[in-house]
């Protein structure tokens, strides 16, 4: 499993629990000034998951505001992003006579190493909030720093992307073991950088390895969108995202598989949870078999026992 911790102000005693929140969140993204109008009787929960350089934190917590001033600035900064995906509630954030509203499923950036004031409330909040160094965004940093403000939506596109990227892991870390953890923080710099590049109509200034690395994962999303299509092959694969089938064909290669094996594991493995799933055991073999896309109910039992090394009314 993933190095993770949690807190939760409830642990504590309730004229400990306010300040024992500030502190966690000055050492999580940077030193600040907090006030909640809930600080009598605090209630917060963080998990801190560490992905190398990258931190990601899921959090439910009352409302707050938060200020980060110059003078804080200058006794210390760990010159990282701040991006919080916000999973429920509403919020708002000032940077100087900029100001921006944010509402559920938006995404949320600031900088350390800027000043800024944000809102949270007035009920509790969900978020998902991500802590990455400035020096993993591989954009250049004036260019990056104009996204700061900016409108950011977690619903769709490259953001959508991230934010279902953060969904994910936040829900259940326990298939990954601790050495995965570098490459998860990889995958999670590629995305704010696509993200930010996105925001900005900046995409030929992302590095080409992570501009691949980044379409792999939009390619990944959208074949689990569509494994119960039986027409899903890899010429619709490539044609979807105007690349051609040689350069789709090596983007997989070098993660060692093939399309038709990612496309054809993804299937056996919904269908698999499918047919343990004791909500659905009214719906028949075959049935479950063309829900995700084998339109030949021999096919899948083939498939099915090759890979788990039993029939599939087995696992029923």
């Amino acid at each position: 499993m993933l190095q993770e911790s949690i807190f939760h102000t409830m642990d504590l005693p309730r004229e400990d629990r306010f300040e024992a929140w500030v502190q966690r969140m000055g050492r999580t993204h940077a030193p600040m000034q907090l006030s909640s109008d809930r600080a009598a009787n605090y209630r917060g929960r963080q998990r801190l998951i560490e992905l190398a350089d990258v931190t990601v934190w899921p959090a439910t917590f009352d409302s707050l505001v938060f200020r980060r001033t110059q003078r804080l600035i200058r006794q210390s900064d760990p010159e990282v992003y701040h991006l919080s995906f916000l999973v429920q509630g509403n919020g708002s954030a000032t940077w100087g006579r900029q100001e921006v509203a944010y509402r559920t499923s938006d995404i949320h950036i600031s900088s350390s190493s800027r000043p800024f004031e944000i809102s949270a409330g007035p009920e509790p909040v969900t978020i998902i909030g991500v802590e990455i160094p400035r020096a993993l965004v591989a954009l250049p940093a004036s260019r990056a720093d104009l996204v700061i403000g900016r409108q950011t939506s977690g619903r769709e596109g490259v953001g959508g992307l991230l934010a279902q990227f953060l969904v994910q892991l936040a829900s259940n870390t326990g298939p990954y073991q601790p050495q995965d953890a570098p490459r998860l923080g990889t995958v999670v710099a590629d995305l704010v950088t696509a993200a930010f590049a996105h925001t900005l109509d900046a995409d030929l200034l992302m590095p080409p390895e992570a501009h691949g690395r980044v379409l792999l994962l939009s390619i990944k999303a959208f074949i689990r969108r569509h494994l119960g299509d039986p027409e899903l092959t890899p010429a619709l694969v490539a044609a979807a995202h105007h690349i051609s089938r040689s350069r789709l064909y090596r983007l997989f290669q070098a993660e060692g598989i093939t399309v038709a094996s990612y496309i054809r594991d993804q299937r056996l493995e919904h269908a698999r949870r499918d047919l343990a799933d004791p909500a659905l055991r009214a719906m028949q073999i075959n049935a479950v078999a063309a829900r995700w896309g084998f339109s030949r109910a021999a096919d899948f039992t083939r498939a099915f026992r090759t890979a788990y090394g039993i029939p599939p009314s087995e696992v029923r």
